[in-house]
């Protein structure tokens, strides 16, 4: 049995789609970020980084990265399309993703809801705060319109057909949509084409959101 660490609403909703989108068979495991269930040594034991996702595979090996959770479950996967068919294709699809996971999310959603990681003060003052959260607001909204020209190359999805990289722009958008930031048109409508896809509603609905 395939072991998958997740936190609903995190960066594991995306991960949680594309297993739902293959239809697999997996235990979930919940692990409170807030409670601080990634320092515990029963889940250090199994990822030293101490973060979400992580999906343990049969062999035991652990994957505990966005990036290559998508992968393996992509090229393991090769009938199911989650990645375009050509190397140079999957190769930006990649890089695409990569700009996701470490731009809009890693430099900018961090900033906005942990900016005290980003401050040395050991208060964070209000006007540090939001310095901090303002920085990361560019960050993301930038991050989106670089996204959009994507988005207005390729039409509906990012590669043309729903690959590992939608699943992974949709999670930041989830985020903004909770956060009440603006998308640009183009990423505002993948937002709702993807909240159409089967696999999405049933993960939001299992996760505790409306869509």
């Amino acid at each position: 049995m395939i072991n998958f660490y997740m936190t609903p609403g995190s960066c594991s909703t995306g991960i949680h789609i594309l297993l739902e989108e293959l239809e697999m068979v997996f235990s979930a495991n919940l692990v409170n970020l807030m409670a601080g269930d990634q320092y515990k040594p029963e889940f250090i034991a199994i990822n030293p980084k101490s973060t979400i996702p992580v999906l343990v595979l049969n062999d035991g090996t652990a994957l505990t990265s966005f990036q290559g959770i998508a992968w393996w479950l992509a090229t393991a996967h090769p009938k199911a399309g989650l990645l375009p068919e050509s190397i140079a294709d999957q190769a930006k699809a990649l890089d695409l993703m990569g700009y996701i996971v470490n731009q809009i999310h890693g430099a900018g959603f961090t900033r906005i809801f942990t900016p005290e990681v980003y401050c040395q003060e050991e208060t964070l003052s209000d006007a540090s705060k939001e310095t901090i959260q303002k920085k990361g607001e560019e960050i993301v909204s930038k991050g989106f319109m670089v996204v959009a020209e994507f988005l207005d190359q390729n039409g509906e999805y990012l590669a043309q057909q729903f690959t590992v990289v939608d699943a992974a722009l949709f999670y930041v958008e989830f985020w903004a949509d909770k956060t009440q930031m603006c998308l640009p048109p183009k990423c505002k409508a993948h937002y709702e084409s993807m909240k159409q896809r089967s696999a999405v509603r049933q993960v939001l609905a299992e996760e505790g959101y409306r869509y």
